[in-house]
C-alpha cells in the first residue's frame, strides 16, 4: 500500500509539519499491519499478533517501533544532502514527539515513555546497522523483535522487510519534491 496516497504535502514544509505528517503515516502503516490490510505484503499468521496479554503488547510496541524506524529511514534518505541536518533532526524529533503524545492520549502511562524511548533508540541503532548490511538482515532483526524469538522461518521476516521497503521508498520519492524550511 502506498501510504503517501492520502497525504499530499506542499512543496515546502517546516520540521513540525513534517513530523506531524510523518506521525500520521506511521499510525496508518502500523494500523494496516495490525489489521493485516496490506494485501501486497501479506503478514503470515503469527500467534503473538492476535493473542491478548503481555506477548501481544510487546509485539504491538515492537511493530510500532519498526514502523517509526522505517519512516525515519525514508525521511533521512529523502533529505540526505538537501536539507540541513538540524532541520531533518527537528522534523524527526517532531515525529517522535507526536507519536509519544498520541500514545499517552490513548492510555500509555507517561512514566513509561522514557523506557519506551530507550527501546526505540536501541532498535533504531540495530535496524540501521542491519539495513546497512542487507535487507535480509533488517527483516530478520525486525522479526526477532516483533515475535520475541528467533524466527523459525523467513515468512514474517520477508514480510517485514518488504513492508520497510514499501514504506521507505515511496516516502523517499515523495519527500524528494519537498523543501524543508524553517518555521
Amino acid at each position: 500500500m502506498d501510504n503517501t496516497s492520502e497525504f499530499r504535502a506542499p512543496h515546502t514544509m517546516t520540521p513540525v509539519e513534517l513530523g506531524e505528517s510523518l506521525a500520521l503515516l506511521v499510525w496508518e502503516s502500523f494500523s494496516d499491519f495490525l489489521s493485516k490490510e496490506d494485501v501486497e505484503t501479506p503478514i503470515p499468521e503469527v500467534d503473538t499478533l492476535s493473542d491478548e496479554g503481555a506477548d501481544s503488547h510487546h509485539t504491538t510496541e515492537e511493530a510500532l517501533i519498526f514502523f517509526m524506524w522505517a519512516h525515519t529511514r525514508g525521511t533521512q534518505l529523502a533529505f540526505l544532502g538537501r536539507a540541513p541536518d538540524q532541520r531533518i533532526r527537528a522534523g524527526l524529533d517532531a515525529l517522535h514527539r507526536a507519536v509519544f503524545e498520541d500514545m499517552v492520549q490513548h492510555g500509555t502511562p507517561e512514566a513509561q515513555l522514557p523506557i519506551f524511548e530507550q527501546r526505540v533508540s536501541a532498535r533504531y541503532a540495530e535496524y540501521h546497522q542491519a539495513a546497512a548490511e542487507s535487507d535480509v538482515r533488517l527483516g530478520k532483526a525486525a522479526c526477532r523483535h516483533v515475535q520475541g524469538v528467533e524466527p523459525a522461518d523467513d515468512a514474517l521476516s520477508d514480510a517485514l522487510r518488504e513492508r520497510a521497503v514499501a514504506v521507505a521508498n515511496p516516502l523517499k520519492d515523495f519527500l524528494e519534491d519537498v523543501e524543508l524550511v524553517e518555521a
